[in-house]
């Protein structure tokens, strides 16, 4: 859900002349979230996939890191960001609970 709801912002509220430069780094650190995902679900270990729940937390603060730059560039509005920072922060609460899952498993 997150990922769909920055993505509208994205359509709804960046700039045309963002489209090659935020609006594009958001989509890739989006769609990295997701694709990590889903790799690391594939892997052969509960390590590897752990390790690929990190990358997708990393990919996550990049997104966060491009809301910040919006607002700091009147993109969106500060509720716009605290919301997202809110959601942000509980799917990766959501990321690392499960990565620390896995890792715990081998104990």
């Amino acid at each position: 859900m997150f990922c769909c709801e920055v993505k509208l912002i994205i359509y709804q509220d960046f700039p045309s002349n963002e489209k090659y430069c935020l609006s594009s780094q958001m989509w890739r650190a989006l769609y990295s979230i997701i694709l990590n995902i889903a790799e690391g679900s594939d892997r052969g270990t509960d390590k590897d996939f752990a390790h690929f729940l990190n990358l997708a937390h990393t990919s996550l603060n990049e997104v966060v890191a491009c809301l910040d730059i919006a607002l700091d560039s009147k993109y969106i509005s500060l509720n716009t960001h605290n919301d997202f920072l809110l959601k942000a922060e509980a799917l990766g609460n959501q990321l690392t609970a499960f990565r620390k899952k896995l890792l715990n498993n081998k104990l």
